[in-house]
């Protein structure tokens, strides 16, 4: 049975304010606890406007709190911003507090522009690129694991706990799939950012995969993003807005929230505009209960995953909802 997930990017829609999208982030995840959605996943990105934090590690510790199922994690941790060391302490009183509930999504991505990713560095030393190396004394921060020979021998990342948060790997290409593989982690791949590639990559990591402290077996999953409502032509009214944002943002035009689909529908798109929407739109599963969940299943065998984070990013908090308890129903989710 294919298992569902939920990424949530907390977007601030057009005339409200970033305490009511965090309001509505806290719900959806307790109705996602209720409807029997398998994690949920809060991501980083910094500087933006459109979207209601930063701050992965805080927000799981609330979510964690108002929920009593569901495991709940990061997608993902910017590693390159943080100490390995200071990521793998967060995490580890997280699992302290909530054992066995929370995910350690993390990935090699900025997370926002030029600007906050020198703000996040500024007075940190570089020695190139050494992400590889992170990941390593990651895992090992996390499992107790620190080598005899390794340059911070005998330091422990406190507290010490019986159990590790679930580590994933989350990328884009080939290069992250076979890190992922090499240390026996689990792998994500974030398809609704229409990366090309994905299929291919998945494949790598499940070819490649090494057996580890933390997996025995390779797991892998993508991300999707999923519009589902009673009818197709409520679907693709509901997917308008997204739609919008998205095409502002792949034109460098950041919008400031998340617009309403009377903006979308008062927006003057050029016809190149139509191209690019019409592109978009076939990566993203958009349509009924039976249309979503036929595309999923396909999707889940061509990504070579046994789940799938569905991100349903819906102007309408209500119609969201509605989205998500749609999927879980047609998917016979058990809460």
């Amino acid at each position: 049975m294919l298992k569902l997930g939920i990424l949530d990017q907390s977007h601030i829609n057009e005339g409200g304010t970033a305490m009511q999208a965090l309001a509505n982030t806290t719900r959806l995840a307790q109705e996602a606890d209720k409807l029997g959605y398998s994690r949920y996943w809060v991501s980083e990105h910094h500087s933006s406007r459109s979207l209601a934090h930063s701050s992965p590690e805080v927000l799981i510790a609330h979510l964690a709190s108002h929920t009593s199922r569901i495991r709940v994690g990061s997608g993902g941790i910017m590693l390159p911003h943080y100490s390995a060391y200071k990521v793998a302490e967060n995490f580890r009183l997280l699992e302290a507090l909530y054992p066995g509930r929370i995910d350690l999504g993390i990935g090699r991505a900025p997370g926002g522009r030029p600007l906050s990713t020198r703000a996040l560095q500024e007075g940190r030393f570089h020695h190139g690129d050494n992400y590889s190396q992170q990941v390593i004394d990651l895992i090992a921060y996390l499992h107790d694991s620190v080598p005899g020979n390794h340059r911070f021998s005998g330091i422990l990342a406190a507290p010490s706990v019986p159990t590790a948060p679930e580590l994933w790997l989350l990328g884009s290409s080939g290069g992250t799939a076979g890190l992922a593989a090499e240390v026996g982690a689990s792998y994500a791949f974030a398809q609704f950012f229409g990366t090309a590639g994905g299929p291919e990559s998945t494949v790598v990591y499940h070819e490649r995969f090494q057996p580890s402290l933390m997996k025995q077996t390779a797991q892998s999953l993508a991300a999707v993003m999923v519009i589902c409502a009673d009818t197709e032509e409520e679907a693709e009214i509901l997917a308008s807005s997204v739609s919008l944002y998205f095409l502002a943002l792949e034109s460098g035009m950041e919008l400031h929230y998340l617009p309403s689909v009377e903006t979308a529908k008062a927006y003057p798109y050029t016809e190149y505009d139509r191209m690019r929407l019409e592109a978009a739109r076939q990566r993203r599963v958009i349509g009924t209960p039976e249309q979503v969940k036929a595309k999923l299943i396909s999707m889940s065998k061509d990504y070579h995953a046994d789940e799938l984070l569905v991100i349903s990013p819906i102007y309408d908090f209500e119609a969201r909802l509605k989205s998500y308890r749609l999927v879980a129903d047609a998917f016979g989710l058990k809460g």
